[in-house]
């Protein structure tokens, strides 16, 4: 059983949206309702970022399959490894409704964060791409960041191309686990997000983080699970609602 959290639910709308699973069709209905308030932004970039199968990709496809009716694996996990499975920077765009309509915001899933100090994405890459710098597709490099002069270099970035939301995502059961280079690799990216003034979200949290208690969402992902389930797709729709409206304050 595979936990995360993401950040910002009280206690008191966590009871309510476990007890009371009607509410998830009001939820998920201000998400289908959901438009970006500036006209010159065609969607909210969301990164995603943690520790090696903290839940990544998990929580990737986890809002898809609660947003699509039906479970989805299209961003593919490992939970079993020491190792990101995820190597390339890519995005994920969610269908809403007949093929070619998606919903006005996206996803970008990184390779994690590795135990080796030289291991795992390269905090300079994530820096980039909250910059809008890095292309679709780019291989990540953990012995080197992306330099300007890759082609997989955004020299002119829009504000579509530049990240409203940092995620960060890791697995309750691992918590402990997790060692000074792992907080270090998190506590960096926190910073670099701080100084470029992104909205950021934590799919886990202990004081040595530095986040505060009111911006964590504890969120299950789906990962076993071949049927949606009421009480699941609450977390994953309010830890959305806050990702979302937290991505609308920056702007």
């Amino acid at each position: 059983f595979r936990e995360s959290f993401s950040s910002r639910l009280s206690l008191s709308v966590f009871l309510f949206s476990f007890l009371n699973p009607s509410i998830n069709a009001s939820e998920l209905q201000c998400v289908k309702d959901y438009k970006p308030h500036r006209e010159d932004v065609q969607h909210l970039r969301i990164l995603v970022h943690g520790s090696v199968g903290a839940g990544k990709s998990s929580f990737i496809n986890s809002v898809e399959s609660v947003l699509r009716g039906g479970i989805k694996r299209r961003a593919f996990a490992e939970t079993n490894t020491s190792k990101s499975f995820t190597k390339e920077y890519k995005t994920y765009k969610i269908q809403k409704g007949q093929p070619g309509n998606f919903y006005p915001f996206v996803f970008n899933d990184t390779m994690g964060l590795e135990l080796d100090e030289d291991g795992g994405v390269h905090p300079d890459d994530i820096k980039l791409a909250m910059e809008g710098h890095v292309k679709d597709g780019y291989t990540l490099n953990p012995a080197s960041k992306l330099s300007s002069g890759n082609h997989y270099y955004n020299a002119k970035p829009t504000l579509n191309d530049k990240v409203h939301v940092l995620v960060c995502v890791a697995s309750a059961d691992k918590i402990p686990l997790l060692t000074e280079v792992d907080v270090k690799k998190i506590k960096d990216i926190r910073r670099k997000a701080s100084d470029l003034g992104k909205s950021q979200h934590q799919d886990v949290h202990y004081e040595f983080f530095g986040i505060p208690m009111n911006c964590i969402f504890p969120v299950k992902n789906y990962h076993e699970e071949i049927d949606i389930k009421d009480d699941v797709d609450s977390l994953i729709l309010s830890a959305l609602r806050q990702i979302i409206d937290s991505g609308e304050d920056l702007h």
